[in-house]
């Protein structure tokens, strides 16, 4: 009975009732739609005009016009307010849906690299635990990892920045580019000139033009080191013009010497090259890294003083430099200036190196007194020093030689004139013989070998020095006192005090008594020190 009378309830009342709803609602719908349509029923308005225009006068003719401007701007609005929310309306349904999808996309990569990334730290920490490894040192090493990652990324992040930018961030060497792109200086280099012309012209200019006066042999020492190494020593007793000299030659050649103040405080090759803020992301570049770059760029001669250079330890903030002018070719003068090259980089640094100019010398000026540190064996077996001891004695310079211009001469001819000057003036087989034979000697009895560097060395001193206006037999005797005699000084000398007179012995019958006397006066110093 029960579900016969909901039966029919369902089929009279629900129905009945549905039915008239619905079809309320249909004409409720027609009618709005009808009315939309009667809206925009030109005809109607036009018969309407029809009807009274008789009556229109000018000021109702006016008045039409304003009506249907503003029928037009309320049918244009309406237009534009259902065109905007039909286009929200499709932005909410479909658009921010699909990018709905794109995040939750992402959310899912993210969410798996989180989970890979677990996987791996979880075997660095079980490959550290099973090494022995305490918890802290795995946490460290962990954190150092996390720290080094966010630095990277902002690292990166900086560059891409700087680079888009278009800055650079080598300040100084940008400028150099810039100098040698838009004004390019010109140089007349004289090629002429003579290795011994240069030695003399100098001397005469130095003491002419800024009263400087130096002895003909140590001008020719210092140029006969040129050939041999990029380093050179000046050492001695202060106020006998160790900096003056490379200051002046550097004025002479037209290119003034870079000079840098040795501080305390130098330990590394920072104070050479400069360093890289990762805060600014810019490099500061030192003047002698500056000047390194403008060599490459021209074959003026460049001369770097290093002065008061053991006010700290040599050995520490020249290390780089030392191993690297040392290798034979010079296609391997390389440094690293940065870890990694951008886009805007100077012209000559590629890929965070730089290559190494060929024409600049280093000149060391160092004192030996309780203030400085002593120079160690690898520096001085890799320079060539010259003591300048005694102070300049005036001398007049001929009429001819005053007043003389500045020479500009290039290092391609200074060192054409070298490689000339060791061929032409080879040193001696008989002088050659007798130094090995000494090698001999000093092992024997001082338990000292100079080896294979220091031969070479005075294989390309001698014969420039020979070029330079001295003699093959004082080159020798220079080489022999200051490169192995000197090594002596770090011998106990009570052990070879009696051995120093039998050293002197030997010279004078390889070498005969009239020569060798700078070598000989030197051992005769030594035995007054006991």
């Amino acid at each position: 009975m029960f579900w016969q009378f909901l039966g029919e309830f369902i089929a009279v009342f629900a129905l009945g009732f549905l039915g008239i709803f619905i079809s309320w609602s249909g004409k409720a719908y027609g009618g709005l739609i009808g009315g939309i349509i009667q809206m925009f029923n030109v005809p109607q308005y036009i018969a309407v005009v029809n009807k009274y225009k008789e009556y229109f006068g000018p000021g109702e003719w006016i008045g039409l016009a304003a009506i249907i401007l503003v029928f037009l701007a309320v049918l244009v609005g309406l237009l534009w307010v259902i065109i905007h929310y039909s286009i929200r309306l499709y932005k909410r349904l479909f658009v921010n849906k699909q990018n709905d999808d794109d995040l939750v996309d992402e959310v899912n990569r993210l969410r798996r690299t989180v989970i890979r990334n677990n996987k791996e730290r979880n075997k660095l920490i079980d490959l550290c635990l099973k090494s022995g490894a305490s918890s802290s040192s795995v946490s460290s090493v962990l954190n150092d990892e996390e720290e080094t990652s966010e630095k990277k990324e902002e690292s990166q992040e900086q560059e891409k920045e700087n680079v888009n930018n278009g800055e650079s961030r080598f300040f100084k060497l940008t400028e150099v580019d810039a100098l040698y792109r838009d004004n390019p200086p010109h140089f007349t280099y004289d090629n002429d000139i003579t290795l011994e012309e240069l030695c003399d012209r100098f001397r005469n200019w130095a003491c002419s033009e800024m009263h400087l006066y130096y002895e003909p042999r140590v001008i020719r020492l210092f140029f006969a080191a040129f050939a041999t190494t990029r380093i050179i020593i000046l050492q001695g007793i202060s106020g006998t013009g160790k900096t003056s000299l490379p200051y002046a030659i550097g004025q002479w050649l037209d290119n003034p010497s870079t000079i840098a103040s040795v501080q305390p405080s130098w330990r590394d090759r920072t104070e050479i090259f400069g360093y890289f803020n990762e805060f600014t992301k810019r490099f500061n570049e030192t003047q002698i890294l500056k000047k390194m770059y403008e060599a490459r760029y021209n074959e003026q001669i460049y001369l770097t003083v290093i002065d008061e250079a053991n006010i700290a330890r040599v050995e520490y903030y020249f290390a780089e430099l030392l191993s690297i002018l040392e290798m034979p070719s010079r296609d391997n003068w390389i440094v690293d200036i940065c870890p990694s090259g951008w886009e805007n980089d100077p012209k000559f640094i590629e890929k965070g190196r730089f290559k190494l100019p060929e024409n600049m010398w280093f000149i060391c000026t160092i004192n030996n007194d309780d203030s400085t540190f002593a120079i160690s064996d690898k520096v001085y077996d890799r320079a060539i020093p010259i003591n300048i001891n005694s102070k300049g004695i005036p001398f007049d310079v001929p009429e001819e030689e005053r007043n003389k211009a500045h020479e500009c001469v290039s290092y391609k001819h200074l060192e054409a004139m070298f490689k000339e000057a060791q061929e032409k003036y080879k040193v001696s087989e008989e002088n050659i013989k007798k130094f090995n034979d000494m090698d001999d000697y000093v092992i024997e009895h001082f338990r000292l070998a100079f080896g294979n560097r220091i031969v070479k060395q005075l294989k390309e001193f001698v014969p420039v020095y020979v070029a330079c206006g001295g003699t093959e037999i004082d080159g020798l005797d220079y080489v022999l006192c200051n490169k192995i005699l000197r090594k002596f000084e770090s011998l106990n000398l009570a052990y070879i005090r009696d051995e120093v007179d039998g050293y002197i012995q030997y010279l004078n019958d390889h070498f005969g008594e009239e020569n060798m006397k700078e070598s000989k006066e030197y051992l005769e110093r030594l035995k007054k020190l006991f």
